[in-house]
């Protein structure tokens, strides 16, 4: 099979990727070693926080903008709700970097939001205790994603726009050829101009010389049964991310009407393989993120009622891998946790890379050459 540009891994990034190729133009095959729309990747948990606000720093705030009117253009076109608009408050001590980093975020790009006192939070949001020097920053574009939804509806668009979408492809290795390479699954041949690696835990694998920049890490998601659900839903209770005496936790109101999704972030150590994922907590390890849940939003339950587990990978900056890495290749992955919301833009960066363009953005924080020795 010949194409222009191969895909490899169609989770968030590479369907985006296929979805802006497609839409350009552009002859692609996207391939992916499960089946498409699966629940290995990191996007996977129902529901994931869209913020402008950004604790990592204003130098995202070009590309969340851009990222969130594609996510709404990507929702026009279709008959699924991808984004609430919930908007999302973060709760911290001021003078923190990541509360400096969230005002600097709204207020250089004189976006919309509200900075909240102690006593003004305890008021409007009595869910969340423990409130006392604290301010809240309430992120009016902010909002929470339903990323299975969006992967689904990314790979369908793109399948629509000519995109060849094939499942149960296992890239095992990709080889330079006089015309640009060849992948080689566990089932067919492919021939293309220009690879993209988007293939998230497992990208290691495929390009080696970043194996020693990315690490595995679980995802621990939780959900709680409150008393009164009413006092979680959208409308009353933003999503939010809050960082208290070590405690770094983040929550998604009432989607369904009876869970609320709260929890740590990436505290959970490392595991050396995908294979090696567990996919359970011990109740011990359940008991210990339901404690700190619990004493911070008192009216959630101390036990979560469910829980899952996934993994994404990370580099040692928590910055992404996009870039070219060999003859034909481009790598997109190690988002570190927060590269679902970010989606349609590295999907954009790598289709570009991938074509001969200049992206629009600068990406020299996300070039592959800062990890080479």
């Amino acid at each position: 099979m010949d194409t222009d540009v191969a895909v490899v891994g169609l989770g968030s990034v590479g369907a985006m990727v296929s979805w802006h190729l497609a839409r350009r133009g552009v002859r692609v095959v996207g391939l992916e070693q499960f089946g498409l729309g699966h629940d290995h990747g990191a996007f996977t948990g129902e529901s994931r926080l869209f913020r402008t606000g950004y604790h990592e720093s204003p130098a995202y705030v070009p590309m969340l903008l851009a990222a969130r009117e594609q996510w709404l253009d990507l929702e026009q076109r279709s008959s699924r709700t991808l984004f609430h608009p919930t908007g999302v408050l973060s709760i911290g001590l001021p003078g923190t970097p990541q509360m400096r980093n969230v005002l600097e975020s709204l207020e250089q790009n004189d976006l919309p939001h509200e900075v909240l006192d102690a006593p003004a939070l305890r008021e409007r949001y009595p869910q969340h205790g423990c409130l006392t020097e604290e301010v809240g920053v309430l992120d009016r574009l902010g909002g929470v994603l339903r990323p299975e939804s969006a992967v689904t509806e990314t790979l369908r668009q793109a399948g629509d726009a000519g995109a060849v979408l094939l499942d149960r492809e296992e890239v095992v290795e990709i080889e330079p050829t006089e015309r640009g390479v060849r992948l080689r699954t566990t089932r067919t041949t492919v021939s293309a101009r220009h690879a993209v690696v988007a293939s998230g835990v497992w990208s290691g694998r495929l390009v080696p010389r970043l194996g020693t920049a990315l690490t595995i890490k679980p995802l621990v998601l939780t959900w709680f049964a409150p008393a009164a659900p009413r006092d979680f839903a959208p409308e009353r209770f933003p999503g939010f991310i809050r960082d208290l005496d070590g405690v770094h936790l983040f929550g998604v109101p009432s989607l369904d009407g009876a869970l609320v999704k709260s929890g740590w972030a990436d505290n959970w150590g490392s595991v050396d393989a995908p294979e090696q994922l567990g996919r359970f907590l011990s109740p011990q390890e359940l008991e210990a993120v339901g404690s700190d849940v619990h004493r911070l939003l008192p009216d959630l339950p101390p036990q979560p009622s469910r829980h899952s587990v996934h993994m994404d990978v990370f580099t040692p900056d928590r910055r992404g891998v996009v870039g070219r890495v060999g003859p034909g290749v481009t790598v997109a992955t190690g988002f570190s946790g927060h590269g679902f919301k970010l989606a349609p833009v590295f999907g954009e960066i790598a289709a570009d890379l991938a074509t001969g363009q200049r992206p629009r953005y600068d990406v020299e924080m996300f070039d592959p050459r800062r990890f080479d020795a």
